[in-house]
């Protein structure tokens, strides 16, 4: 009994342990009486108090950054339905039309401002996404004050200086500050990273000393201008005292994870019943249109001829009006599914053309699309032929390349992960895009691989060494296929890991042959399995071609495919279907637009609504644009999830 009694005092003794609670984040910016038409960021007086009762009526409780980290603490769990309002930029509508509305809800906020604008003297402009704007129009330094000192508002850093775009690729395009590797026209040359860092860390210090001079302390938060952000950022921001940084992006925030967290970015132009069901359902994802696009297809040796490509593609897609592009980031001139040279500045393979980053970014902001980076696993060019995959033969011969298969490195070599995590690396710090497309050549077949690491790491799984063992003993077959399927979605993932110290939010997409969704055994020739991949990836992109697989009629084939997908828990929801739009048996040949058109119609009637095609010839309008964009655009949708 006195064990007892003692157990429960040190029990009663320690400090509650509260788990990570969630929470969401609304993202707003001016707030005023006169929004016109076009300031889509910018919300009325008179939308913003309706917003703010609804939230009331509806049992939301604003939290604080103080609340937040009290939770994470686990001194004190959130509230049910806690919601953090957070104002970027520090405009002057903050203090006339916010901070009387805070003091009568008593609701607290987190007011983000830029120590640039600030600073300057008043009658000067400050620059505001290349626009002039008055001085006149943030807040002033004695107005900042006293909403420090009011006990409602969190003031937080949005950067000295960061908020603005950077040089950031030789075609000059401007890109955010914090995260963009600044490209200098004169010498020719990116920053590397010691000049990045050097860069970012003195304007986030910069500013928390500008903060702490005029109100008399540190900012405890960061928010990062435009949403955008980067591991090495995030150190910096540590460094400089903030202990809570704030992104873009739907989705709930959590006590447990305070960096990047996610914000609703409310559009002041959306009425009450949309901004509403917005914030209900942060975690409900769009259908997926996806187009696969080939840059060997823009790029020409002549810069300008590159140029007028790059125009007809990104008119195409903005026309198309989809979610996303899978646009590949490796030059592939000979078609055979091997990387010879790379669209963008790396350490490891010849540069065709610094591309990538112009392509995807002109995409995003005049297409409006979401862009993956579309790149081998395995396939890059090699004259080393001991980093390539080696293969049984039936009479137990090894030999240094399976000619039915691309011709890829072993993925077990030390070596080989190093060089290919690099080339992942070197891609996110020179370009900005949304996810990852691991491409098709990631796999390893049933005779694949012999290579001395491959057989090393297989005997370390506790495997039989004799290579009669690899068809002679079904167990050991199906466990191998089973481990190297393993193997490779964790190596992908360390890839995914690579890219997202520079590009923390992007999501990945895998490619799946349709055999080895289908077919029983089609993990011992592929290594890749549907179930698994629809639970290790955002969306599997699944290669839907009927022609391709040699089906005698594709529409059964299609349907067929669609119930297997549908088998799967989640499958429907994180398949994206790639239909094919050329036929590559024997002489090649244009599936007609029509036969595309219908089966995305078939796709849609089954229910399977992401869904895509690969390749679009944009330069011969192929598939045709305008029978097509009923059947793909987003805009014309009747399917909802």
């Amino acid at each position: 009994m006195r064990i007892m009694g003692l157990l429960l005092l040190v029990m009663m003794c320690l400090p509650s342990v509260v788990r990570g609670d969630a929470f969401i984040s609304l993202c707003f910016h001016d707030v005023r009486a006169d929004v016109g038409r076009g300031d889509d960021l910018s919300m009325s007086t008179d939308r913003f108090v309706a917003l703010l009762s609804w939230l009331r009526q509806h049992h939301y409780q604003p939290v604080s950054i103080d609340d937040l980290l009290q939770a994470r603490q686990g001194h004190k769990p959130l509230p049910d339905k806690a919601v953090l309002l957070t104002f970027d930029d520090g405009y002057g509508g903050f203090y006339s039309q916010v901070f009387p509305l805070l003091k009568a809800y008593g609701y607290p906020a987190v007011l983000a401002v830029v120590g640039s604008w600030l600073d300057a003297a008043p009658g000067e402009t400050v620059d505001y996404g290349g626009t002039a704007v008055p001085r006149e129009k943030f807040l002033s330094w004695p107005q900042l004050r006293e909403l420090a000192d009011s006990g409602l508002v969190e003031i937080a850093s949005h950067s000295y200086n960061g908020h603005r775009g950077v040089p950031a690729n030789p075609q000059g395009n401007l890109q955010p500050a914090l995260t963009a590797r600044a490209y200098g026209v004169g010498t020719q040359r990116y920053e590397d990273d010691a000049a990045y860092l050097q860069r970012v860390s003195e304007d986030l210090e910069a500013n928390a000393r500008l903060l702490e001079q005029k109100l008399g302390r540190r900012p405890r938060v960061m928010v990062w201008p435009f949403g955008k952000y980067s591991q090495p950022a995030v150190d910096a921001a540590r460094q400089a005292g903030m202990v809570v940084d704030l992104g873009l992006g739907d989705g709930p925030g959590d006590t447990r994870h305070l960096s990047g967290v996610n914000r609703l970015l409310v559009e002041g132009s959306l009425n009450l019943p949309a901004q509403t069901w917005r914030m209900q359902n942060l975690l409900v994802n769009g259908p997926q249109r996806v187009v696969q696009v080939d840059l060997d297809y823009v790029y020409d040796p002549d810069p300008r001829q590159t140029e007028r490509n790059l125009g007809i593609l990104v008119e195409r897609i903005k026309a198309m009006q989809i979610s996303s592009v899978y646009l590949q980031a490796f030059a592939d001139p000979d078609g055979d599914g091997i990387a010879d040279a790379l669209y963008f500045p790396n350490r490891f393979l010849p540069v065709r053309a610094d591309l990538f980053n112009r392509v995807a970014w002109q995409l995003k902001t005049r297409a409006g699309v979401s862009v993956h980076a579309w790149l081998p696993v395995l396939g890059f060019a090699t004259s080393r032929q001991d980093l390539l995959v080696q293969a049984w033969q039936p009479d137990q011969q090894i030999v240094a390349h399976d000619p039915k298969e691309y011709k890829r490195l072993s993925p077990f070599l030390p070596e080989v992960q190093a060089m290919v995590q690099g080339i992942y690396a070197d891609l996110a710090r020179h370009a900005d895009f949304d996810g990852l497309l691991f491409h098709d050549d990631a796999l390893l077949s049933e005779f694949e691989d012999a290579h001395p690491a491959a057989m090393a790491w297989r005997r370390a799984q506790g495997l039989s060494h004799e290579p009669s063992v690899l068809w002679d003993n079904d167990d050991e077959v199906q466990r191998w296929a089973r481990l190297k399927t393993e193997f490779l979605i964790d190596f992908t993932h360390e890839l995914a890991d690579a890219v997202r110290v520079y590009r923390p939010e992007i999501k990945t997409a895998r490619n799946l042959y349709a055999r080895a969704a289908f077919d029983p055994a089609g993990e011992m020739r592929f290594s890749q399995n549907l179930e698994l991949f629809v639970r290790h990836y955002d969306y599997t992109a699944l290669m839907a071609m009927p022609y391709l697989e040699g089906a005698a009629q594709a529409e059964p084939w299609l349907r067929d495919l669609v119930t297997t997908v549908r088998n799967v828990p989640d499958g429907l929801k994180k398949t994206v279907f790639e239909l094919q739009s050329v036929d590559w048996r024997g002489e090649k040949t244009l599936v007609p637009t029509e036969v595309v058109v219908r089966h995305m119609r078939l796709l849609q009637g089954l229910g399977a609504v992401n869904f895509g095609y690969y390749p679009d010839d944009f330069l011969t309008d192929h598939p045709a644009a305008i029978p097509m964009h009923p059947a793909i655009s987003l805009n014309t949708e009747p399917f909802g999830e």
